[in-house]
């Protein structure tokens, strides 16, 4: 896994500015999970990226993204991660580790804004879809 502090902080106003962000993540072969951490203003203090061998699997790192949101100081977190398949909708897997890091968060006094799937038929958002 990487980390990264970020030097200008870019913001991130809703659910287009997030998908902008990820969209790189469309073309992976492999599944890729970013993390970014934010402050109150929604700006972009710094992100993580954890990357698999798999096409269709990956551990989400509850303790990692909640040290860097300590670390960062980060108020909220947004998620994102790709379907090498092509389709962007979201699985039982994808629901059930959304739902146990908004928790996990929530008890840290931070919120998981979103969780994007990016895939190279569109991107989904849980906000959007009202998983969150």
């Amino acid at each position: 896994m990487a980390l990264e502090a970020l030097e200008a902080p870019r913001r991130i106003a809703d659910a287009n500015a997030a998908g902008a962000l990820f969209a790189c993540l469309a073309d992976e072969a492999t599944e890729v999970m970013v993390f970014v951490y934010l402050d109150a203003e929604q700006r972009v203090l710094g992100m993580r990226h954890a990357r698999s061998g798999s096409i269709d699997r990956l551990v989400l790192p509850i303790r990692e993204i909640a040290a860097d949101a300590l670390a960062f100081g980060a108020v909220a977190v947004v998620m994102a991660h790709n379907h090498p398949s092509g389709d962007p909708t979201p699985s039982v897997a994808d629901r059930e580790a959304t739902r146990l890091l908004a928790r996990a968060l929530a008890t840290l006094e931070m919120r998981l804004v979103d969780h994007l799937i990016v895939a190279t038929q569109g991107i989904t958002s849980f906000r959007n879809l009202g998983l969150l």
